[in-house]
């Protein structure tokens, strides 16, 4: 594990797992670090070089509040990571929400960089739809607390079976974007980046080859808004998970996607 500096005063806290060809892995609102390599595809760190970071503002790392929040920046953090491992040729594997837009908005920066790109749960765009689930998770959270906008965030991320079947290990202090539990101010930074990413003209120049799981049970980030993005990548693949949410959860499911997405790593 590692800390980068950067020029605002940030500072970013990464870490490498595994061996092989380099893969940045990037989530949602939460981290991979500090013990949570169980949220990783399976079989990824037994075959790669996984990196993965706490993005500013975020469990280890800091914020410069003054800096706008945009897609760039957090771009220009993770970017910034790879140029100081010495990185040059990266798979880009965006797993759910901002995670994604990053990986998009990082190939389209740095296209020589992307070896290839990966989007689960993803947006091109913002539609009015996914505007106001952004803007209606912010207002939870800063009007009810953290506790039900985790609530609320899970009863929308989650295929129902699952819900049903882990509700007690979903919803407290160590379930899903417990990172978030006291960060109102970053969570304000996230959905602000969110709302203003706009890439789907940009993409058309991305020739990386491109991964783009369209889940059609998610309600958040559905094909609605995943097929715009693999119809922008000139070489893109989409597969299509009809039994699948916002968030891949489940042995199976999990498993199936890993599967697709070694199978697309090898190939690239």
């Amino acid at each position: 594990m590692a800390t980068l500096e950067r020029p605002d005063g940030a500072s970013i806290h990464y870490e490498v797992v595994g061996e092989g060809e380099p893969v940045l892995c990037l989530g949602g609102w939460g981290t991979f670090c500090h013990g949570e390599l169980r949220g990783l595809p399976f079989g990824l760190v037994d075959r790669y070089q996984v990196i993965i970071m706490d993005y500013r503002g975020l469990a280890s790392s800091t914020d410069n509040p003054a800096t706008p929040a945009t897609m760039e920046l957090y771009a220009g953090d993770a970017l910034a990571v790879l140029d100081a491992l010495g990185l040059q040729r990266v798979h880009l594997l965006g797993m759910v929400g901002i995670g994604a837009c990053i990986c998009q908005q990082m190939a389209i920066e740095r296209p020589a960089l992307a070896r290839s790109l990966v989007n689960t749960g993803a947006w091109g765009s913002v539609d009015a739809l996914l505007r106001e689930h952004l803007q209606l998770f912010l207002d939870i959270h800063e009007k009810m607390g953290w506790a039900d906008f985790q609530r609320f965030a899970c009863a929308l991320s989650f295929e129902p079976d699952f819900y049903d079947a882990n509700i007690h290990r979903l919803l407290g202090e160590d379930g899903p974007w417990k990172e978030l539990r006291g960060k109102l101010a970053t969570h304000r930074r996230f959905i602000e980046a969110s709302l203003a990413h706009d890439a789907l003209a940009d993409l058309k120049a991305v020739d990386a080859p491109a991964l783009i799981l369209h889940a059609e049970m998610d309600v958040v980030t559905g094909p609605r808004l995943t097929r715009p993005i693999e119809e922008a990548l000139p070489n893109a693949t989409g597969i299509t998970f009809p039994e699948a949410a916002h968030v891949l959860a489940g042995k199976a499911l999990r498993q199936r996607f890993s599967e697709a997405l070694l199978g697309f790593l090898d190939a690239h």
